[in-house]
């Protein structure tokens, strides 16, 4: 039933709330409030794990590893799931797409250990004041301009042209990494850098978490 759910949403693009659906059914069964909550998320993980199974045997090219790029979004339509996966299979075979991969694994990696795994900090932005070198300033510059490019694309579920202009990033991505080193001692300086990481995380996973993707060479 649920593998049934999966492929009528997806094949007819149905593009509905799964999780308003989901709480909507378990709404109607004569149980209590706690019982209600548990259901609810079960039932929504079995289904996701039933698209899981859909999407990686459908020899389609859509991998695991593509799926849990995308699942850590928790789109709530599947529709916008499946959109969202086929832009990353798109993605992967680019030429930035494994540099631009092991960037952000290395940016989820200095930012959890600076307690800021979810991407966000209060007040954590980007003073250009304290942009010292230049390859912070490019890389601030083309996250503003990248930023300004994805709205309207991410507006129009226009995904894989996302990535694509998100892979332009690769080379003022590298160029950082390469320049300067963010946990420096002076505390203003280690947290505008980390502002910059925050913000190129929040552009990639405005589509998936492509530090989840395998290296493909």
């Amino acid at each position: 039933a649920a593998l049934g759910v999966v492929r009528i949403l997806i094949e007819k693009d149905l593009d509905i709330d799964l999780s308003e659906a989901v709480v909507a059914a378990v709404l109607q069964q004569p149980i209590t409030t706690e019982d209600r909550n548990e259901k609810r998320d079960a039932l929504y993980d079995y289904i996701i794990e039933r698209l899981r199974g859909y999407i990686v045997d459908a020899d389609n090219g859509l991998t695991t590893d593509m799926f849990e790029a995308v699942n850590i979004r928790r789109p709530p339509s599947l529709v916008d799931f499946y959109a969202r996966l086929v832009a990353v299979s798109h993605f992967v075979v680019l030429d930035a797409a494994n540099g631009l991969a092991a960037a952000n694994k290395r940016t989820a990696n200095i930012l959890r250990k600076a307690k800021l795994a979810d991407g966000v900090a209060d007040n954590l932005v980007v003073d250009s004041a304290l942009l010292k070198d230049d390859v912070e300033r490019d890389l601030f510059h083309a996250l503003q301009s990248a930023q300004k490019a994805l709205v309207p694309l991410i507006e129009a579920r226009a995904y894989s042209d996302a990535l694509r202009r998100l892979s332009e990033l690769r080379a003022p991505v590298d160029a950082f990494f390469d320049g300067v080193m963010v946990m420096v001692d002076d505390d203003a300086l280690q947290r505008n850098r980390l502002a910059l990481l925050v913000e190129l995380r929040a552009l990639f996973l405005g589509v998936a978490d492509i530090s989840s993707l395998t290296d493909r060479e």
